[in-house]
């Protein structure tokens, strides 16, 4: 009788040992989701399904309500297969990188922030040489959504050169084949040239293709900013999930890159002394200038 009751001590310790180890992984794995995502709609739908996939486990461990256990699994199960919709480029993303072992991409790469806070002076300075002298240009700086050619209209022409301000300048001349498309920059190094990136689905009108398409890559990747340059007026721009900020100054734009560099950069937009924002029909915001431009 003694061996069998030590015997059933041994196994409650294992099972509340399972338990514990159980509850840290999920949690883990549920902070290191929550970490990743910085779309505040799209973090709200993970919140809401975790908080789901938690129900689920409680009442099945808890309470012995074999009704409500059935309906909820089928709530998570229809809820997961419309994420799986919602979600496939990302989750094909996450497959790609599992496969290919680029833990570093999917944990984020610290070293690569590092690199990019190196970069923001000599993107501002070409920013600037080229708003001064009205010379349309469309940059694309990857913070850690690791764009394949794939992920563009056209991939370009790959460059692998090291970032710098006469490059980026003669990238950009009006007599150079590549101007119109935009440049992809990861780290202190310009990927490729002339990329034509998928234009916005928010269907703004008093905008010109270079806007659009910054707008339409920034709502696809939450992780990547692109900065325009107006052609016609000069104007600079900045745009980051989906939202446009305009005009903004040479400094300006210094402390956007800088502030969204740092870890603890905010989500929202922030607005510029220049201008205003105003809601777009698809509940995204833009900020508004004076009627100028097209790009």
């Amino acid at each position: 009788m003694r061996g069998v009751l030590q015997g059933s001590v041994i196994w409650l310790r294992l099972l509340d040992l399972r338990l514990l180890l159980d509850l840290l992984f999920a949690s883990a794995l549920g902070v290191l989701l929550l970490a990743r995502v910085r779309e505040s709609r799209t973090l709200w739908l993970l919140r809401g399904w975790l908080f789901l996939v938690a129900l689920v486990w409680v009442v099945q461990r808890f309470a012995n309500l074999p009704l409500t256990t059935r309906l909820l699994e089928a709530v998570v199960l229809g809820c997961s297969l419309a994420l799986a919709i919602l979600w496939q480029g990302e989750l094909r993303r996450l497959m790609e990188l599992l496969g290919t072992g680029r833990l570093d991409v999917l944990l984020g790469n610290q070293a690569a922030d590092q690199e990019m806070s190196g970069t923001v002076a000599m993107l501002t300075e070409a920013a600037g040489r080229l708003s001064q002298g009205r010379r349309g240009a469309l940059i694309l700086l990857d913070l850690g959504s690791d764009l394949r050619p794939e992920d563009f209209l056209n991939p370009g022409i790959e460059l692998d050169a090291m970032l710098s301000v006469d490059l980026v300048l003669n990238l950009f001349a009006a007599d150079t084949p590549l101007h119109d498309g935009a440049l992809l920059v990861r780290g202190n190094r310009i990927l490729s040239a002339g990329v034509i990136l998928p234009l916005s689905r928010q269907g703004i009108t008093r905008y010109g293709t270079r806007h659009l398409a910054a707008l339409g890559i920034t709502e696809r990747f939450d992780r990547c900013l692109c900065i325009v340059v107006s052609e016609e007026t000069g104007t600079l721009s900045l745009a980051r999930q989906g939202k446009l900020e305009r005009p903004i100054t040479s400094s300006r734009l210094s402390d956007l890159l800088a502030s969204a560099l740092a870890p603890s950069s905010s989500k929202s937009p922030a607005k510029s002394p220049g201008g205003s924002v105003v809601p777009l029909p698809t509940g995204r915001t833009v900020a508004e200038d004076t009627p100028e431009s097209r790009a």
